[in-house]
């Protein structure tokens, strides 16, 4: 198992809305990140900056397959479709990525 985060801003004017679609994601949407070998997955909010931060534990063989075939998912697109316009990217993200990875500097089991 490999634990992940990323970073990404939310525009003030739509926290409302995306806690409000957050507190029922499509059971498709998350069946698939069932499938891509994703657990134990939360986004966490901090204000007033405004930043989301995710944490999922990826217990699969092949990361980038996996994130592949959750992008190729129809249900997952539409997903994205409604997030998407509700966040603000990193500018300092990686090029191509829409969340800003970020690096576990410490670790407690």
């Amino acid at each position: 198992m490999r634990r992940y985060g990323a970073v990404i801003g939310l525009k003030p004017e739509q926290i409302a809305e995306y806690k409000r679609v957050h507190a029922a994601v499509w059971p498709d949407v998350l069946a698939q990140i069932k499938a891509s070998n994703i657990s134990n997955y939360s986004i966490f909010l901090r204000e007033p900056e405004n930043l989301l931060f995710a944490y999922y534990e990826y217990s699969g063989s092949d990361h980038d397959a996996d994130m592949a075939a959750m992008a190729a998912d129809p249900r997952t697109q539409e997903w994205w479709d409604v997030c998407m316009p509700m966040q603000s990217p990193l500018e300092s993200r990686a090029e191509g990525d829409w969340w800003a990875s970020t690096e576990e500097v410490f670790h407690l089991d």
